[in-house]
This record gives C-alpha cells, structure tokens and sequence, in this order.
C-alpha cells in the first residue's frame, strides 16, 4: 500500500503560482510512483485566523471547516509544503493552517517546496522548520527552491521544470519516502499503547 503524500499548497492570495507547483509536483509525484500523492489546498477550506474556543491538544473541534482539515491532515503520511516567501518568511496561511492542528501533524514527514525572489524561498522554508517540529512534524533536509519563480512560468503560466530541479524533486521524494515508512512505525507503536 502507497503512502499518502498531502501536496500543501500554502498561499491563499488571488494570482498565486501555488497550484501551479503543487500541480506539476502532484502528477510528478505519481510518476515516482512511492506516494499517493493528494493536492491539499488550504485555499479550499476557508481557514479563518485561528477560531477554536478549545486548544489543538484536546481535538473538541467546533467549526466545519477545522474538521475537514483535521481529516485531510489526519490521513496524510507525509507532506511537501508548496510555500511561497512573503516578506522573508512563511506565508501567513500556512502558520495559521498548521496552528489549527496538533495530533493529527506528529510524527510525519515534510519536505518544504518554496519559491520566491532571489532567495528562492530559502528564508521562508527555513522559517517554516522550526514550527513543524514544535506540532511533531519531522522536516527533511531535502526541498526544491525556485528562485525568480516568474520566470519560470511560460505565457500560459505554465511550468516546465529544469533537470535541476527534477533531479532535485526525486531526491526530496525519495527521502520522504525513506521518512515516512519509519515513522509510520512509529505512529503504529503509539497507536497500539
């Protein structure tokens, strides 16, 4: 049985290059052929700024919309956050999604996809780091950063990826993959105590 890889994609604003990526990175993924992999845009449920009277630790959600994104993170094995760079750091709609939630992030792999302007995404992705390990998320060395992602997208908006960086993807994929089958047996250890 395949993993299941969410494919996040982690802006929210009008014209955003997000779903391009997470597109591309989502019929890539399938071609590896290690994953299952999942298009999961926070775009589509509507998180407003963090609105739960209760804390993620407890899961008494009250809202729809945290519910659904408690199932789609639940049954996620691994993740790769498409994550845009706003301002040298983390888009605000990914630090709010992730705030959202704790249990259902532990002990699973991510891998950080980020794009941006001449960092590429760096700052962003090492920013995001930090706050995936607090929720037990276990991010991976490996990422793809684009830099000048504009210039990446022809007429169309469409993205035709260089050798770099599908050599890149495939080894971030491969890595995930090695991540993700140790700490599934983690999880089924803490499952069954």
């Amino acid at each position: 049985m395949k993993h299941r890889l969410d494919i996040i994609i982690g802006s929210t604003r009008p014209g955003r290059a997000g779903p391009i990526f997470g597109g591309w990175l989502e019929g890539f993924a399938r071609e590896h052929g290690k994953f299952e992999p999942v298009l999961t845009d926070i775009a589509a449920f509507g998180l407003p700024m963090l609105d739960e009277p209760h804390h993620p630790r407890l899961r008494k959600y009250q809202n729809d919309h945290t519910k659904a994104w408690s199932k789609a993170i639940d049954a996620a094995d691994a993740f790769v956050f498409v994550a845009p760079e706003y301002n040298y750091f983390v888009a605000p709609a990914i630090v709010n999604a992730i705030d959202y939630l704790l249990h259902e992030w532990r002990y699973k792999p991510a891998a950080i996809f980020s794009y941006g302007g001449v960092s590429g995404g760096l700052r962003a992705a090492q920013a995001l780091k930090p706050l995936l390990t607090s929720v037990g998320v276990m991010p991976i060395p490996e990422g793809v950063a684009l830099p000048a992602y504009a210039t990446l997208l022809d007429q169309d908006r469409a993205y035709h990826p260089s050798e770099q960086v599908l050599g890149g993807a495939r080894t971030m994929l491969d890595e995930l993959f090695r991540w993700s089958g140790a700490l599934k047996t983690l999880r089924a250890g803490l499952a069954s105590e």
